[in-house]
Order: C-alpha cells, then structure tokens, then sequence
C-alpha cells in the first residue's frame, strides 16, 4: 500500500538516498540558468525591443547580445552532453534506462504514474529517482535539447566568416529544410523548453508535497527521504 504525505505518521524516522550525484545537479542547473539567458537574448535577437540612435558600430547593441547568446550557448551544449554521457557513468538514478522504460519494472511505474495524474489512481507509485513518466518525458526534452542545439549551430554558420570553423555546420541547414525553417524549429524549440519548465517548476512542487520525499531540496542536496512503510518498488 501506498503512504502519501498526511498519512506518514509524525516523528517516522526515514530513510536516506544519496539520488543525485554532483554532475547530475550541476548540469541540471547550467542548464536552466542557460536556457533562461537563452530565451531572453535570442528573443531579442529575432524581435528587438528598442533601438539606439547612430550608426551600429557605435553602440553594437545587438552585438552584445548575440555575444551573450552564443557564450550562454556554450554551456548549455556542454551541459547537455555532460548529462547525457552520465547517463552512461553515473549511478542507477542517472542512467538511461530510467528514461527509456525498457524493464517491465519501469513500464509497470510508468502506467501507474499515468494513472494517478488521470486522478484514477488515488496515490502516486513509488520511485526514489525518476518515476516513469518524467523519465519518458525526460527523453523528449532531451530530444529538444538536441534539436536546439543542432538549430543553433547552423544558423550560426550561416553567419560565420569563410575562415571560421563553424562554417562546417552548414550542411545542417538543408537537413532542416533550409535556412528559415531552421529559424523556425529553433524559435518553437524555445517556447517548448519554457512551457516545460514552468511545468516542471510546478509538478516538482506538487510532487514533493504529494510525497513528502524532498524531492525540490534533492537538486541542491542530492539527497531524498523515504518512509520506511512506503515501497520503493512496486
């Protein structure tokens, strides 16, 4: 049987996790912080809010921008594929295959989850990293990371001086169907990430409160607390 919150009963000493290890919290939030910067100086970049008066090389207002957009860029790239690689290196909670439901195990948590935001299932399955779900949607998030990246280098070789090595990405742009459908996906792949993440900043509340495991204080700490009477595995 299932333990929510109001049920564990008070005083319970619980169990700790260690679930999140140093590379997994500090990519998760260069990531973040990245995409936030992203947003704002890309938007600007496409529609720019105000203008100064003289000639551009003057000011380079959108310069500064597009300097802080690229840098920002950066991190978020090797954030990206630092997360990735620790799927592959890091400890059971961070591994691919809490993403990808290949056990029945991680299938069996995935249908429950569903259940339980469907309000047909009163109480939330156990997990003590990912349930199944945010793992599944966690690969598509991912998948737009990816996109995004992809995107961004090959508008930024279209731009990019004959010397410069970025010119080698150009041959991306016609595998996105040329060079405004890249802007295009680049521009939505950017709304998507920012409707995920109010959305994750709200299920991470809710579920942590549903739970009572610590799950917000994890991504700073590490660790989440698990009721002895609630299973972790069902």
């Amino acid at each position: 049987m299932n333990v929510t919150a109001s049920q564990i009963p008070i005083g319970l000493e619980r169990e700790r996790f260690y679930v999140w290890e140093v590379p997994v919290r500090a990519t998760h939030w260069l990531i973040f912080f990245s995409i936030i910067v992203l947003a704002v100086t890309g938007l600007y970049i496409g529609h720019p809010l105000f203008s100064v008066s003289g000639t551009a090389r003057d000011h380079f207002v959108t310069g500064y921008f597009k300097v802080v957009h690229y840098y920002a860029a950066i991190v978020f790239t090797l954030a990206v594929l630092s997360r990735i690689a620790w799927m592959f290196m890091g400890n059971e909670y961070s591994r691919w295959d809490q993403f990808i439901p290949v056990t029945a195990e991680r299938r069996r948590n995935l249908r429950r989850t569903i259940l339980f935001y469907l309000f047909i299932r009163r109480d939330p399955p156990a997990a003590i990293g990912h349930n199944g779900l945010a793992g599944l949607v966690y690969c598509v998030v991912f998948s737009i990371y990816l996109a995004m990246i992809a995107t961004g280098f090959a508008l930024y070789s279209a731009g990019a001086g004959i010397d410069s090595p970025m010119r080698y990405f150009s041959f991306l742009v016609p595998l996105f169907g040329g060079l405004q459908n890249t802007r295009w996906i680049h521009h939505v792949g950017t709304w998507l990430l920012l409707a995920f993440m109010i959305h994750h900043v709200y299920s991470a509340l809710l579920m942590s409160e549903v739970e009572a495991t610590g799950l917000t204080e994890s991504i700073v700490s590490g660790n989440k607390f698990i009721n002895p009477e609630h299973p972790v595995r069902e």
